[in-house]
């Protein structure tokens, strides 16, 4: 009960004159006990309980990178704001390196392996096969820190030529005499658990499907993955993924540089999403896999499984092997129900993880699944019962559309897909009919000798998890006319001239300066911000992260179109770029849409809303700026947001 203030008063007085004496002091009565009201309906202690378990598990399966050096963002900061971007950008710069497509180096030897799941028994303990994956996952992290360490300080030689010796702080670069961007360090994920889903998948799965970008397949299948997927003993299919975006074109050429790289393996073109008119015609994507790309994966399908079905040699020869022989994978498979299964009849969702068992299976250990023990391979195939069902995984990279082919073959939205790399926490087993099963695995960034600014292009690499902003606007503006693309003005533009108020001698006075305009990544930034009049709360000016933290979204997100030739590509047959690197133009009218659309729902909403200026003290992104699914981009399509400037809100609509 809330006391007034004479009460108070007169409770003080009291206390005063009992300290002077003048009073004696009151007895003490005794305190009254508060009966604890029930708890509200989901606010009890184990629901609190539940809902610190699952923020928990949660964050065990959030992918880990390294931290960049401060030194490096403050480098690549100067650089940023001091070296032109290379303007008109040359032709051969929309075929990719050959540096990039091997994925390796010449000066490194050792070369990067994804981590294998140790040997264990079902007579361990789970206690012991925790602490043997762990102590082996830490030595991996060393050994591949080391070689890529090498690899960084090897293609750095020397990263600057020296610091400004005038200047009284040593961090300050001396960027007059570097004339380029020093090489970034590349990213791998450092999560265990992440990397256990991964595990997971490949020793339930019969048939993996190895997700690749039609834009550019080889960064997302290096020497690391396919050394990895071809010591287990399921059979891989490569899949192209985002062949709306890339083109016909680019796509049959990317088909035949990879037949030539890795001859036998099938190599499936899809497309997972279908453009539709919204309200106030508004594009819309929903997911949809036309009949010839669904035709030509499930005849890949159907083809591999006929290998499997086939007995080694070594078992055909021998008769008494040869009765006793059980294939790895089902026999019958309606392979007619996998072209026209799709709706709500199907996309079921399993419970765990329901690997098939046979009835001698429980008595084995997992060494079989080792790619040392192909020896008794045979030997336990002979034993073992036909599975239930056939197994297919999906695996790749973050960004890759895994869970958008999965949504794109049942027909109607199943698994959760975003355009932020790394939503998929946990791999999912779904069924595709009683005779197919799905497992999509989350995405992993596999080592390899990948610059940061590449992975970022690529988005395998969530955006708020990247901190050198300018450095990538840099790196991605020599590839793209970004000026052109989002249609910026120079901001010197804003500005009057000055005007020379010098007197010269006859004959003296020099030349007229190039008045032609030269480009570099601070300034691109700054032109997009005065364009959608970002400025920073205190200084008011330009909010230069926020715009290059928007511009990387549109980059990532397949909002601005981009796609790379495959090494060795005839530019006189494919045509000149005319100085638009990668750029895939488009409609101009549906890109200005798209942009805009992206503006008003992503590039202005709650995500950069988050993102704090570095001269507002914050040096890096939050992980909580995360971008909308696209269920709730189209529900939030008919709310027009407006951008507005620092006291917009003062404003009067008519």
């Amino acid at each position: 009960m809330r006391r007034s203030g004479k009460q108070r008063k007169a409770e003080l007085q009291l206390k005063r004159a009992v300290k002077r004496g003048d009073v004696a002091p009151p007895e003490p009565q005794p305190r009254k006990k508060h009966l604890r009201r029930p708890p509200k309906l989901g606010h009890s202690l184990d629901a609190r309980l539940l809902a610190d378990d699952a923020s928990r598990a949660a964050r065990k399966l959030q992918s880990q990178f390294v931290k960049l050096d401060p030194n490096f963002l403050e480098i690549t900061k100067h650089l940023a704001a001091t070296l032109p971007l290379t303007r008109p950008i040359p032709d051969d710069a929309c075929v990719l390196g050959v540096d990039h497509a091997l994925s390796s180096s010449d000066l490194v030897v050792d070369q990067l392996n994804v981590p294998r799941r140790p040997k264990w028994k079902y007579t361990m303990s789970k206690v012991d096969v925790d602490a043997n994956e762990q102590g082996y996952f830490r030595k991996w992290i060393t050994q591949t820190d080391a070689v890529v360490e090498r690899w960084h300080n090897q293609n750095n030689q020397p990263v600057a030529s020296g610091t400004d010796l005038g200047s009284g702080d040593p961090r300050v670069p001396d960027t007059a005499v570097q004339d380029k961007m020093p090489c970034p360090p590349t990213h791998f994920e450092r999560n265990l658990e992440v990397w256990r889903q991964l595990w997971r998948v490949t020793e339930i799965s019969q048939i993996l499907l190895c997700l690749l970008d039609s834009r550019c397949p080889p960064l997302h299948f290096p020497s690391s993955l396919e050394s990895y997927l071809a010591s287990r003993k399921a059979k891989i299919i490569l899949v192209l993924t985002k062949v709306d975006i890339a083109g016909s074109d680019r796509a049959e050429a990317w088909t035949a540089y990879l037949q030539k790289q890795h001859p036998g393996l099938p190599i499936v073109q899809v497309e997972a999403y279908q453009q539709k008119v919204g309200e106030q015609g508004r594009p819309v994507y929903e997911s949809h896999l036309p009949f010839p790309f669904r035709e030509r994966l499930v005849d890949a399908m159907r083809q591999v499984h006929e290998e499997m079905l086939i007995p080694p040699e070594r078992v055909r020869l021998d008769e008494a092997k040869l009765k006793r022989w059980n294939p790895p994978v089902k026999r019958e498979i309606n392979w007619n129900g996998l072209l026209h299964a799709h709706g709500k009849k199907v996309g079921s969702i399993v419970g765990g993880a329901a690997m098939p068992k046979g009835k001698d299976k429980e008595d084995t250990t997992d060494d079989a699944q080792e790619p040392e023990q192909e020896g008794s391979d045979d030997e336990g195939q002979l034993e073992l019962q036909e599975p239930e069902f056939l197994t297919v995984g999906l695996i790749g990279q973050p960004n890759v559309g895994k869970s958008s082919l999965l949504n794109a073959l049942f027909g109607i939205h199943k698994v959760r897909a975003s355009r932020t790399p790394g939503k998929t926490k946990h791999f999912q087993t779904l069924f595709w009919t009683p005779d197919v099963r799905l497992v999509d695995c989350p995405g992993l960034v596999m080592p390899a000798f990948t610059p940061m600014d590449t992975q970022v292009l690529c988005g395998i690499l969530p955006i708020s998890r990247v901190s050198a902003i300018p450095f990538c606007i840099h790196q991605i503006g020599q590839l793209l006319p970004l000026e052109t693309i989002l249609g910026l003005a120079h901001p010197s533009a804003n500005s009057a001239p000055v005007e020379d108020k010098r007197t010269w001698r006859d004959g003296k006075q020099p030349s007229s300066k190039d008045n032609k305009t030269h480009w570099i990544a601070t300034e691109i930034m700054t032109a997009y911000a005065n364009k959608k009049g970002w400025v920073t709360a205190k200084a008011g000016r330009p909010d230069i992260h926020r715009a290059g933290n928007a511009i990387l979204r549109l980059v990532a997100e397949g909002k601005i179109a981009w796609a790379f030739w495959p090494p060795g590509t005839d530019l006189t047959t494919v045509g000149s770029s005319g100085g638009n690197g990668i750029w895939l133009i488009r409609d101009a009218d549906q890109h200005a849409q798209e942009l805009d659309d992206e503006d008003d729902e992503g590039g202005s909403g709650d995500e950069t809303d988050e993102v704090e200026s570095p001269d507002e003290g914050s040096d890096e992104d939050g992980d909580k700026d995360e971008h909308p699914t696209d269920k709730e981009e189209h529900q939030d399509a008919d709310f027009k947001s407006v951008t507005v400037g620092r006291f917009g809100v003062l404003a009067i609509d008519d």
